[in-house]
């Protein structure tokens, strides 16, 4: 009887042995993909080079404006090449809409997605229903 104990023991402990190895490598990957993620973000904030808009014409065909340094270019970016077309202007680039904004903060859109929701619902800020009042 103890040989069958003992045998369940040992798989278990070598099952919780293999849960925690595979929890460390899942943690373990998180992590490094943070720290890639960032390195990249800040590789990124500090280059001269910044893709400003990019219009796709066919399946592996685009035209790009791109900033470099101060200045702005419109290329083809094909397949197998990039090709430069012309300088463009700063003064004819056209901003995208609802540019300039800003990122709305999440507060903010919070409070307008569940104002929208109470209206629908019929229920007042305070999370009371309507009272209905009695016709006499």
């Amino acid at each position: 009887m103890t040989i069958i104990l003992t045998g369940i023991g040992n798989s278990f402990l070598k099952l919780i042995a293999a849960v925690f190895i595979f929890v460390g490598v899942l943690f373990l990957t998180a992590m490094v993909t943070r720290w890639m993620a960032n390195y990249q973000k800040v590789m990124l904030v500090n280059s001269n080079i910044e893709v400003v808009e990019t219009a796709r014409l066919t399946n592996n065909k685009y035209i790009q404006i791109v900033r470099i340094g101060g200045k702005y270019m419109a290329i083809a970016v094909c397949k197998d090449t990039v090709t430069v077309l012309c300088e463009v202007p700063k003064e004819e680039l056209k901003p995208a809409p609802g540019m300039g904004k800003g990122v709305p903060d999440f507060k903010s859109m919070l409070n307008r997605f569940v104002q929208k929701e109470q209206e629908k619902s019929g229920i007042s800020e305070h999370g009371e229903e309507p009272r209905e009042e009695a016709n006499e």
